[in-house]
Parts: structure tokens; C-alpha cells; sequence
């Protein structure tokens, strides 16, 4: 195993995390059960906010409202990365509202693979990928049982 991939599973600094939860999330918008993905992205970006790693902007009015009503998401800084998520009761109270999304921002590019950005969170977070292991065993194929034209079972 290279060196290089090693420390960066292992790097637990900010802008190494922000990177992870940045493939994760990109990777999430396009896949068939992101629902993992997610909560890595949501549970990581939880931890860096208590650990101070990470802060609170403002509130984004949402691009994807939900039952196509208005909706807003917490604008949150992480390193040299920018992420929404859902907000609390608080955030509403507490946080200033920044308006319309910004289309001119965008995240430093990432060139870190879904694989390792899974395993730096995941170390990062404690959490292990369930459904991974339960795809992994998959049944044994078992040929199909033909039957002669009138006969029964």
C-alpha cells in the first residue's frame, strides 16, 4: 500500500475531513441509496462543529425545497469547503439568513476517491458501513428447476 494513501486515512485534519465529507457528498447526489452517505457526511460535519473545526454561516434558501414549498439549509464552513444541511430549530433563531444560494462559489476541486474518502470519515466518526457488508454476501445462484409439461409439484 503507498505511504501517501495511508497518511491521508489517517489525517485527521480539518481540510482532510472537509475533502472526505466533499467526495462523499458529491458521490451521494448521484447514488442509488446515498442514505449511508449521508449520515457519514451529516454525522462527520456534527463532530467537526463540536470539536471547533468547523462553524455555522448562515441560513441558504434551499435549491431542492422539499413538497416544493420555500426551504432554507445551514450554510457550514469547513476548511477551504462550504457544505448545507438541514437546520435546527435554533439555527433559525440564532443564525442570519443569507439569502439565495451564490452560483459564483465552488468548492475546491478534489481528486480523493470514494473509497478512501469513505474510510477517512468512518475512522473519523467510529461508523461502520452495514450495508457494504451485507451486499458482500450475496446468495449462491441456484440453477432453476424445470418441470415436465402437466406434471405438479
Amino acid at each position: 500500500m503507498d505511504d501517501h494513501y495511508q497518511d491521508k486515512r489517517t489525517n485527521h485534519s480539518t481540510d482532510h475531513i472537509a475533502e472526505a465529507i466533499f467526495t462523499v457528498n458529491r458521490h451521494a447526489k448521484t447514488a442509488p441509496d446515498p442514505k449511508f452517505l449521508y449520515l457519514l457526511k451529516r454525522k462527520a460535519l456534527i463532530k467537526l462543529l463540536k470539536e471547533g473545526k468547523a462553524s455555522k454561516k448562515g441560513l441558504h434558501y434551499s435549491n431542492n425545497p422539499r413538497f416544493s414549498q420555500q426551504s432554507s439549509d445551514v450554510l457550514i464552513e469547513a476548511g477551504k469547503y462550504y457544505f448545507h444541511m438541514p437546520p435546527t430549530k435554533e439555527d433559525f433563531k440564532n443564525l442570519p439568513h443569507l439569502g439565495k444560494l451564490s452560483s459564483s462559489y465552488r468548492n475546491p476541486k478534489s481528486s480523493l476517491s470514494l473509497s478512501i474518502a469513505k474510510e477517512i470519515l468512518q475512522n473519523y466518526v467510529g461508523l461502520k458501513d452495514d450495508h457494504e457488508k451485507a451486499s458482500s454476501k450475496k446468495q449462491k445462484y441456484e440453477k432453476p428447476v424445470f418441470k415436465k409439461l402437466g406434471e405438479t409439484y
